[in-house]
Formats: structure tokens, sequence, C-alpha cells
């Protein structure tokens, strides 16, 4: 048998959710308002209404003393029961609903009371206030009880004071009057804690809808899930509110995009300038995978619309990969390349041992001469006019592959680069780009261009400038060129007119030659070549470093 489980424990405290939790405090704050609202109206109205009576008592007690009957009556008489005195004060209480209305003289024996017995008497309280000629409001006990009581001096008709009148309200009235104001202010408390309530359960329920009913531990362990999330991914996260300003930047975001903490808070435009990547963020620019280059980084950009109208962008780095790609096309046009030399190289061959079995020998070894003189021509003129190792290889790697295609690529005869590049992987890359494009549209061919030796690529490199620091690249070909209304576009991300490669998108490479070319200062631009295609012309200002000094044999 399983061993019996242990007892739940019963867990007394708040509830976990958010909506519970916050209905609750709103409405401990509603009641805890209305019944410390209730208290502080209570307190003085309890003063207020002993105030009311005892002013009410003395403004009775003047009244009856403003009578000068009374004060003779009280001078020319005995105190009686049956007296002058006593009809005049029960008709003034009964009149005005006083509790009392005693008269007496300057020893305080009673000429009037509430109770016939009373009169003759003195007076339970001391009078020598109101004998001294000062009006009293107090509450006092006597002998009818506790009272609301005014007090004033009795003058006859030269001023003199011959007695004093007391008045007294009952205090049980006042009380009963405290009493009778509670249910009503209880109302008006019940009515503002139930539209308290109702406002309490209204927002708790949109605080329900907006926090999906998670517990605020489930919501701080979220937090602390979506931190460590945006700051451990490899993938750039930009957050934007409303109204295109960025609110949040995790670290790889920061780092692809070169921003700092600073750009939070700061409109996109403001933060990264004009062009494709704030347009592709902000969203002026749709789709998904979007191409991007921001510095020398090419960059795949997804936004995605948020509830509260602003938007979250993810972004990747592609460089790698797009670099890993170029050297993959470039490989297989190598391939192609080697395949078809095997190829030629096979009928070369053949063509070599048909002569020497025909002992031909002159011609065999002229035949020999021609297809490894015309290489090794290729690769000297390249090497006497660019003498950088980097560039002249590339050059004659490419060289090769456009003959394989059919293209001539040549080099100008105005050509001449010296061995001093501050940037030579930059120029490789421009060079390499610009070539591999040029290639591309020469082995097309624009319509009615002739056959295929008509195909042509023309790369020229020299020096400018008054120091000769200057570096200009001219590419041309002979295809189809570029239209005058495309040629700004042409060096935008993600604009091509080829088929997208397997390995990925086109429109980057152009991007990136002219990003490379505005990092150093200079431009990328093209035009129309001389003799029909296109012409790619970059320039960069500080190409070149400055001249070693040359050391002679005095100076050593």
């Amino acid at each position: 048998m399983s061993p019996t489980p242990p007892a739940r424990r019963l867990r007394l405290g708040l509830p976990r959710r958010v909506f519970s939790q916050v209905l609750l405090m709103q409405l401990a704050i509603a009641a805890g308002v209305a019944v410390l609202a209730t208290g502080l109206f209570l307190a003085p109205l309890s003063d207020q209404l002993d105030d009311q009576a005892m002013r009410r008592a003395l403004a009775i007690a003047q009244t009856t003393a403003a009578q000068p009957r009374i004060a003779q009556d009280l001078v020319s008489s005995r105190p009686a029961a049956d007296g002058p005195v006593q009809a005049a004060a029960e008709r003034i209480r009964k009149a005005s609903g006083a509790e009392y209305v005693v008269i007496m003289n300057k020893e305080g024996v009673r000429w009037s009371h509430t109770d016939r017995d009373e009169v003759g008497r003195v007076v339970s309280t001391d009078p020598s206030d109101a004998l001294a000629g000062r009006d009293v409001m107090e509450i006092d006990n006597g002998t009818l009880g506790r009272s609301a009581r005014g007090k004033v001096p009795l003058r006859n008709a030269s001023g003199t004071i011959v007695g004093a009148v007391s008045v007294g309200i009952e205090y049980d009235s006042v009380r009963a009057r405290l009493i009778h104001t509670i249910p009503s202010l209880f109302a008006y408390a019940g009515g503002a804690l139930a539209v308290g309530a109702l406002a309490a359960y209204l927002i708790s329920r949109r605080v329900h809808r907006q926090t999906r009913d998670l517990a605020f531990s489930d919501i701080s362990a979220l937090l602390a899930e979506r931190e460590a999330m945006l700051h451990g991914i490899r993938e750039g996260v930009v957050a934007l509110d409303r109204g295109g300003r960025i609110r949040l930047l995790n670290d790889e975001a920061q780092r692809l995009l070169g921003l700092g903490t600073e750009a939070i808070g700061a409109s996109l435009e403001a933060a990264l300038g004009e062009g494709r990547t704030a347009d592709v963020l902000s969203g002026h620019v749709t789709g998904t995978d979007l191409l991007t280059v921001r510095g020398q980084r090419v960059l795949v950009a997804n936004r995605m619309p948020t509830d509260d109208g602003g938007a979250v962008a993810t972004l990747r780095d592609r460089t790698e990969l797009e670099q890993l790609g170029r050297e993959l096309d470039s490989t297989r046009g190598l391939i192609d390349a080697l395949r078809a030399q095997d190829h030629e190289h096979a009928n070369r061959m053949h063509t070599l041992l048909g002569l020497l079995e025909l002992e031909m020998y002159e011609e065999a070894a002229e035949f020999v001469g021609e297809v490894a003189g015309a290489h090794r021509v290729t690769a000297e003129q390249i090497t006497e006019k660019i003498h950088d190792p980097l560039l002249s290889a590339l050059l004659v790697g490419k060289a090769t592959v456009a003959a394989e295609r059919g293209v001539a690529l040549a080099v100008s005869g105005d050509t001449a680069l010296p061995d001093r590049l501050v940037d030579p992987g930059g120029l490789v890359t421009i060079v390499g780009n610009l070539v591999d494009n040029a290639l591309d549209a020469a082995a097309t061919l624009r319509p009615g261009g002739g056959g295929i030796g008509h195909a042509r690529v023309e790369v020229a490199l020299r020096t400018e400038g008054p120091e000769g620091r200057t570096v200009v690249l001219r590419v041309r070909d002979s295809g189809p060129g570029v239209p005058a209304e495309q040629r700004e576009s042409v060096f935008m991300e993600g604009w091509s007119t080829k088929e997208p490669p397997a390995h990925g998108k086109r429109g980057i490479g152009l991007a990136l030659v002219r990003r490379l070319a505005e990092r150093q200062g200079g431009s990328a631009a093209v035009g129309a070549a001389p003799g029909g295609g296109a012409e790619f012309t970059v320039v960069l200002p500080e190409g070149l470093a400055e001249p070693r000094p040359v050391v002679t044999e005095e100076a050593r």
C-alpha cells in the first residue's frame, strides 16, 4: 500500500492572481476611506450640536432677561409656585421647548422651576458668573440631569443686577439629533463605498485583461526571463513605441547598429540617420527578411507591430553568411572555369599529340608557346600596372574566369597603382563586386551587340590629386547598361535585377561598394560607358598612404 499522503495545510494570505489582489486592495482602500471620512465627519458633528444647543439656551435666557416685567416681579414678590415669575417662566419654557427656565435672585434662590417643589430653594450649580454680569454657556449636570445651559444676568430698569436667568436644553435631545444623523451619514458612506467598489471592480477587470490573469510572482518571473532572453540571444531586438521612438535595445542590437543606451527614447531618424535601415525598422519598407547594410554589416530585419501601436524588430547578422555565399559563388565559378579549362586542356593535348604524330615539330612548339604565353602575358600585364599583391592576384583570377565565360577582361593602358593602399581588403571587396557584376552584365550582351567576342570588361585604376593619394577606380562593361532612372537605386540594399542565388538574396554587393567608399570619405556612382554598357566609378580620396621617404647612401 502506498503511504498516506500528507494532509494539505490551509494556506491563508492574499490570493496570487493580480486581479484578485488589486480588487481586494482597492476595496480595502475604499472601505478605509469611507470609514475615515465618516469618523472625521462625526467627530466635529457632536461638538457642533453641543454648541448649537448651548447657543440656543443662551438665546432663550437672553430673551427672558430682556423682559422688564420679570425683573419687577422678582423684586416685588416672594418665591411661590403660583407666583407671577413662575407663570412667566413656564410660559417661556413651553413656547421655546426648553427643558427648564429658572429665574433666581442674587442669593441663588429660585423664583421659578419646572419642578414646582424646587421653587424657593437654592440652585444646585454655581450662578456666580451670571450674577457677576457675564453670559455663560456650558454642558453640566443639575437636578434635572445633564443639559446644555445658558445663564445671563437679570437687570432692572436702571441696569442693576437683581438676579439671573438659567435656561437648559435637554441633552438627550442633542444626542438624539446626533444619532438621527448617523444613519443618513452611513447611507451616504455606503453609497460612496458601493461606487468605489464598482470602480475597483472595473479597474481590476481591466488589469485582469491586461495581465492575462497572471500572478505577481509570474509577472516578476516573466520580467526576469525577458531580461535574460533579450540580453542573451544572438539576435538584435529593437522595440519602438507608437511615436516611432526607441524604447528598448538589447545588447546585440546595440552592437549591430553601433548604438548605445543613450539612443533609448530617441526617434529612429535621430539615432540611425536617414537611410534604408531606419526605413525598414520604422515600417516604411515592408516585407519579411529585408536586407539592409549598417556600416560593414549586412543585416536581415523583420518587423512585427504590437497592440499598443508600436513595433518590435529583430535583426540578424548576415555578414559572414553573405561573405560565405559570395565565396561559394566564386568557388562555383572557379569550378566551372576549371572544368572548362580541363576540357580545353584535353583538346589542346589532343592537338599537340596529333602534331607530334604527324612529325610537325615546329608547329607543335609554336602551339605550346602560344598557349603558355597567353596566360603569362595577361598576368604580367596586370602585375606590372598593379603593384598590390592582393589586388593583382584578384584580377588575374578574374581574368581566367572571364576567359572561360567568353568575356575579355582587360586592364586599361593608363592603369598605375603603387603598393601603398590604406585598406587593401576594402579595395579588393570593391573591385571584386564590380568585376563580378560587370562579367554578369557583359556575358548577357545587349540586344544587337554581336557575337560572344564582343563581350568585354575593362578595369582602370590610377591615382589623382596633388599628393597622388586619391585612388580612382573605373569598371566598364559591354552589357546592357543601367537606365538613368535606376542609377541611384542600384546602390540600395536589396535592389537587383538578377535571380537570387541558392544561398540567399541579392542586392548587397553594390550597397557594400558604396558603404566602403563612403567610409573612406569617397563616393561610388554609375553612368554610361563611352561604347555602350555601364561604367562604375569609385573615388577614394585617402586610398593611398603617404610615400615612404627614400633613404640614400649618404643618409646611411
